[in-house]
């Protein structure tokens, strides 16, 4: 299962671009001892990584009970994280030095989604 974005996802990302903030969904499904090398991930990304990129984690928690769902469906845990463009988030995946710490993520994980989302214009 992919849990890293790959180039042509990232050019896909920035094409569709609508403008504006984006709010990255992350659902991500642990392998076994993930979760501790996951918060050595989510403490370097908090730290220096969106500080730097005008990043902010707007929730990270864990999956409880899935009301609707099929079987295997159900995630370990949820993050959001707002950046102020599709371009910072871009821009942070291509740091040398996120790339030296990008490693913990995709060993913590055996499965993930991450999307971006678009907020809804008031009606």
């Amino acid at each position: 299962m992919a849990v890293d974005p790959r180039g042509a996802d990232l050019k896909r990302y920035l094409a569709e671009d609508p403008g504006g903030p984006v709010v990255m969904l992350n659902l991500l499904r642990f392998a076994d001892g993930g979760r501790e090398t996951y918060a050595r991930y989510a403490a370097a990304l908090e730290e220096t990584f969106l500080p730097q990129y005008g990043g902010e984690v707007l929730f990270a928690g864990d999956g409880s009970t899935a009301l609707v769902a099929d079987d295997g469906q159900a995630w370990d845990a949820v993050v959001l994280v707002r950046y102020p463009s599709r371009e910072a988030f871009t821009q942070m995946v291509a740091d040398p030095a996120y790339q030296q710490v990008t490693h913990l993520r995709t060993e913590a994980l055996d499965e993930a989604v991450l999307q971006a989302t678009v907020a809804w214009s008031p009606a």
